[in-house]
């Protein structure tokens, strides 16, 4: 390029924007889009400031793989140009693939189809694009190009992604405890037989990592108010797909409420992928506020709520409820609320949520010692929390209304014990 282009970032500073074609994909709507979709969905309703978006992020990851890959590079670890350039796009083009709301919305508007199977339709549409210049990247996000540790910094468990993510939510929504020694990660970072390792003199930043991960999932990712208006927000959607309220959105919107695909048609069939191109946070709520004063008193009374901010109460316990004791719940929620049975399940919500910061076996995290010896992070000496950290913790959460009668208290009460 004639001249290098940057771009301010609130957490790296100037992000240099490396090659002409980085730059192109950039610049091409599909990424564009990405600065109307936010990050965290719906926990600026927790924490104000978590506005930032999925355009943030993906800058901010594709600047620290070029970080991580010029730290390599002075190690002697050969990388050429093609590959440089390939795994900054591939960690660009990492998240492009997700809908409204980031993961809020995943499984209800486009069901059973993940925002990367969706990443990967978009990265294909671009290669054709761009004369099938992204070839290599899109070997490196699917793990089929022949060096391997691309893909470990692309999607493991020491990923850029993880780095910028941890760093870049922590910043936005205040939450101190997720802030990270990002560079003297990435400056200890080698790689032995294609794999990604860490220094052993980084164990305690990694150690830090972890547990910065334990906590700003239950802080920020599960917080329950959160999990609270995403839920309302999924059941929201069901709803207008089941009601058919489809006046007076975007016809983008429209187009998926009308219509459930398969992953093969994704595939199969550009003009989908196009149409999930135009669709994005704006979208939601504009539809939203047109159903407020739907007819329907489902669509209404809840977006009447997320505008209001009148979420459901939570409630957290350590064992699922019975389907009977749902039953139970749906049939008071309905009296009490003038509802028919299937229509008082949109105003309750239950399920699991879980969070380990580290998953034993897979992509692990290899720490390379003083004296050449690799070994699972949780081998390493003076780690003992970090076994801690891999088991995986679960607990069963029930949404409804706050303004419930004291019958249907008693009966959570009986049921949940809370």
């Amino acid at each position: 390029m004639k001249k290098l282009k940057k771009v301010n970032d609130p957490i790296y500073g100037f992000i240099t924007i490396k090659s002409e074609l980085l730059f192109s994909i950039f610049n091409h709507s599909y990424f564009q889009r990405l600065r109307r979709i936010r990050q965290l969905g719906l926990s600026e309703l927790v924490y104000p400031g978590a506005t930032h978006t999925r355009f943030h992020h993906a800058l901010g990851a594709t600047h620290l793989m070029g970080e991580a890959l010029d730290h390599l590079k002075e190690k002697g670890i050969h990388i050429n140009d093609v590959e440089y350039e390939s795994a900054q796009i591939a960690i660009l083009l990492h998240d492009i693939g997700h809908g409204p709301f980031s993961h809020a919305l995943e499984y209800s508007l486009i069901k059973g189809i993940t925002h990367e199977n969706i990443s990967l339709q978009f990265m294909k549409m671009l290669n054709k694009e761009f004369s099938g210049q992204l070839d290599t990247a899109i070997a490196m996000f699917k793990n089929s190009y022949k060096r391997k540790f691309f893909h470990h910094l692309i999607s493991s468990q020491l990923d850029v992604d993880r780095l910028d993510y941890l760093n870049r939510d922590s910043y936005y929504t205040g939450v101190s405890e997720g802030n990270i020694s990002v560079d003297r990660i990435i400056s200890h970072l080698d790689v032995i037989e294609d794999e990604i390792v860490v220094e052993e003199k980084a164990i305690y930043s990694i150690e830090n990592f972890l547990n910065a991960r334990r906590l700003m999932y239950w802080q920020v990712y599960l917080h329950k108010t959160a999990l609270s208006a995403e839920r309302m927000l999924v059941h929201l959607m069901s709803r207008a797909k089941e009601v058919h309220s489809l006046d007076n959105i975007s016809p983008a919107l429209k187009y998926f409420l009308e219509n459930d695909f398969t992953l093969e048609e994704f595939q199969e069939n550009p003009e989908i992928v196009h149409q999930f191109s135009k669709l994005d946070d704006s979208d939601i709520w504009h539809a939203i506020k047109v159903w407020e004063n739907n007819k329907d008193k489902v669509l209404k009374n809840l977006s009447q709520r997320i505008l209001q901010r009148d979420l459901f109460k939570i409630k957290l316990g350590n064992e699922p409820l019975k389907k009977a004791d749902i039953n139970t719940l749906k049939g008071k929620i309905a009296q009490e609320f003038n509802l028919l049975n299937k229509e008082a399940a949109f105003f309750i919500s239950h399920g699991e949520v879980t969070n380990s910061a580290y998953v034993l076996g897979g992509k692990s995290i290899k720490i390379i010692t003083k004296k050449g010896h690799l070994m699972d992070v949780t081998q390493a000496a003076d780690l003992p929390n970090i076994k801690a950290m891999s088991k995986i913790v679960k607990k069963y959460y029930l949404c409804l209304p706050k303004n419930v009668s004291l019958s249907i208290i008693a009966t959570i009460i009986i049921l949940y014990g809370v």
